[in-house]
């Protein structure tokens, strides 16, 4: 399968872009995904609060959204976006020591398995989708990045919503 496109932008971040580029391509020789394409924004607080409220009707910011951009002619998604929180990752890892890059990555890598047909949303799934982050993260060399030091616990269930799959952890 050819390796999608991935593009990163977004007004956040621009030091992370390179490199969260190379690892998602990575992660996608791993995967194998359906993707043709997938863009990746990095985005501030105020951005992300908007984009939660717009589509998820949330207040506030969240680390991760996705979206299905575009199907094949078997239902699979073939493009997608993926907007993350540079703000809601520097919080997460404060204090912790780890690398806010891996952060990124993890919510960058979260999404496209929501592409993937992954779902976070029954207590199974999120164990499913949290170990397959983590398994990709250590064949990447960089090591389970979500069950690393600051672990949360599985969210509470929230309502059946099509678009966006929101990747909050």
């Amino acid at each position: 399968m050819t390796p999608p496109r991935i593009t990163i932008g977004g007004n956040a971040g621009r030091a992370y872009r390179r490199e969260l580029a190379a690892n998602l391509r990575r992660a996608a020789a791993r995967l194998s995904p359906p993707l043709k394409s997938l863009s990746v924004a990095i985005v501030d607080d105020a951005t992300m609060s908007r984009l939660h409220q717009k589509f998820l009707r949330q207040r506030g910011p969240t680390d991760v959204l996705t979206f299905e951009l575009e199907y094949d002619l078997t239902g699979r998604v073939i493009d997608g976006e993926v907007i993350i929180c540079l703000h809601e990752a520097r919080r997460r890892v404060a204090g912790s020591g780890f690398a806010l890059k891996y952060e990124l990555l993890l919510y960058a890598l979260h999404g496209m398995l929501h592409l993937c047909g992954f779902s976070d949303r029954t207590k199974s799934g999120f164990e499913a989708m949290h170990a397959t982050e983590d398994r990709i993260l250590t064949e990447l060399g960089i090591g389970p990045v979500f069950h690393g030091p600051k672990s949360p616990a599985p969210p509470r269930r929230r309502r059946n919503l099509r678009r966006p799959i929101s990747g909050a952890r």
